[in-house]
């Protein structure tokens, strides 16, 4: 490899040189199965919305487990702590019952990050262009930390959000999001639900459709920049939808996690 291209590669993917300590200042719940963890890194560099973040637990033994969480927080310049990241519960997982149901405030952990630099969204670069964001259940966060860069920078750039999850129960950062609609400074926001309803849903349980697709967001002709993000068979089939409906692949950047299938 040229050391042209591994710069090039380097910038992309943002790769991080090591790891460092970190201490849990907070959490909150988001959902009954989720929850959102600040955490003190005291060297953290700084980072952009839709990066992520290596974890890692070390038993007493030494036996250690390494998971990697999107960041939930808006953008931190170099050196400042509270970094967030929103961790939901895997069911027979060996990190995040822990992270979510025992890790404790004042509690350590090692972080190493941030990492990615292709699936990010940054308002001094990017600001004017619409965005879509898919989301496919926890893979919102990625997504609420673009709409978080978006408010902090007072940026009015046309954001529209579809959010898919399974019921209403397990919704992520309701009221915030809420509260972005509410301001009427044209972030936009859709909630599907695939197993359950509320009264105030949109329609029935199902997974999202083409037809959902275009109506809830932007255009091929705006050219839009297109963030989709979630379980692998979401991402795919929401990717194949958007470029059936004309939206050029090259402008849908897509982070996908876990087997196939919603």
């Amino acid at each position: 490899m040229t050391e042209a291209v591994g710069a090039r590669l380097g910038r992309r993917y943002a790769v991080p040189s090591g790891w460092q300590v970190a201490t849990l200042l907070e959490r909150r719940a988001e959902s009954a199965s989720a929850e959102t963890l600040v955490l003190d890194v005291p060297e953290w560099p700084g980072h952009q919305a839709g990066q992520h973040l290596d974890l890692r637990l070390t038993a007493p033994d030494g036996y250690t487990a390494e998971r990697s969480y999107s960041l939930a927080s808006g953008p931190t310049p170099s050196g400042s702590g509270g970094v967030e990241v929103t961790v939901q519960r895997v069911r027979d997982g060996e990190v995040s019952p822990y992270l979510v149901d025992d890790f404790p405030p004042g509690a350590a952990i090692e972080v190493r990050g941030p990492i990615g630099g292709w699936f990010v969204w940054d308002p001094a670069r990017d600001a004017g262009t619409p965005v879509l964001l898919l989301a496919g259940g926890s893979g919102l966060v990625p997504v609420m930390s673009m709409a978080r860069a978006r408010r902090q920078s007072g940026d009015r750039t046309p954001f529209r959000l579809i959010y898919s999850v399974r019921t209403p129960e397990d919704r992520l950062y309701t009221d915030e999001l809420d509260a972005l609609v509410a301001r009427g400074d044209g972030f936009e926001a859709s909630t599907i639900f695939t197993r359950a309803v509320s009264l105030t849903a949109l329609r029935g349980p199902r997974r999202l459709t083409s037809s959902e697709l275009a109506s809830w967001g932007w255009p091929p002709e705006l050219e839009p920049r297109v963030y989709v993000c979630g379980p692998t068979g979401f991402v795919e089939a929401v990717a194949r939808m958007l470029v059936a409906q004309g939206h050029d692949p090259a402008r849908i950047r897509t982070e996908r996690f876990g087997p196939a299938g919603s």
